[in-house]
């Protein structure tokens, strides 16, 4: 049975969450990856959304074989790709994966809500929505076209990467899409021949912003090649060692992310209802 549609319009869906990042090559999309596969071990039933107009990733980072295409539904709907055990949706799945998107703003921002408009998901728990870079067209078309349950800002240590992810988050709040929370990657780097732990790229700049912004650090991820070769692979290092350092980190974020949005979802339904009636 078909979860109900939301205000979103977007049924079979039960939440929504974006992940985002104020700048390019900080991992958002290998988190997005991995923390689909860590709420899948969690019992959820996941969907990746890639709204990368310009620059798709996730097709090759979950594996999905070249030239696979979605399966339509009458005239004006497409089944999700099923990979992994994740529903999985990208503009690279309707092109040719060499095609660049040679758009301006309002064609990608249109081609976005084909794919939300267009997609049935079914009974998803979580849709993870990967986001392109930056604070432009994509983000405003997704905060109005459908009801985003909360966001996930990705960054990794460095200044530069700290100031865009600041902005990243001003962005959301001016959309009134809550920030959950912030992921760091690249936190460490442990050397493979020595064991030796070192912050190549600084210390606690994710714990900084997570407290200028009164939100939470919901985890940090070491910089290592296996991450990288993984998601490269088309196994995400969640489902390529599920039991492993870095698998259990995404578990960990993927169980503060339920919890977070749980407890959003309850204090709503707590508010108070009044009810005018006449003596």
């Amino acid at each position: 049975m078909q979860a109900p549609a939301k205000a979103s319009g977007l049924p079979g869906v039960k939440y929504v969450i974006a992940i985002a990042s104020g700048k390019g090559g900080v991992g958002k999309s290998t988190t997005t990856a991995n923390l689909a596969l860590a709420l899948m071990a969690e019992g959820q039933n996941v969907g990746v959304l890639d709204a990368d107009i310009y620059g798709p990733s996730q097709g090759m980072m979950l594996g999905i074989p070249s030239g696979t295409r979605p399966q339509p539904i009458g005239e004006n709907a497409m089944k999700p790709v099923s990979i992994h055990g994740l529903q999985a949706m990208s503009i690279s799945l309707l092109i040719d994966e060499n095609t660049p998107m040679v758009w301006r703003g309002p064609m990608a921002s249109g081609a976005l809500q084909q794919l939300i408009t267009q997609t049935q998901w079914e009974n998803l728990d979580y849709l993870l929505i990967d986001m392109p870079p930056g604070t432009g067209d994509i983000q405003l078309t997704l905060s109005q076209k459908i009801a985003v349950d909360g966001a996930v800002v990705v960054t990794t240590p460095q200044d530069i990467a700290l100031l865009d992810a600041k902005k990243g988050i001003e962005m959301f709040n001016k959309v009134n899409i809550p920030v959950l929370g912030v992921v760091e990657n690249m936190s460490t780097h442990i050397c493979s021949a020595c064991g030796h732990e070192e912050h190549v790229f600084g210390a606690g700049g994710g714990q900084r912003i997570a407290r200028d912004y009164d939100t939470e650090l919901l985890g940090s991820l070491p910089l290592t090649m296996e991450i990288c070769q993984q998601a490269d692979s088309g196994t995400p290092t969640v489902a390529a060692e599920p039991e492993s350092a870095v698998s259990l980190i995404y578990r960990d974020v993927a169980k503060k992310l339920m919890a977070k949005v749980q407890s959003q979802a309850d204090g709503v339904s707590k508010i108070p209802q009044i009810n005018i009636v006449e003596d």
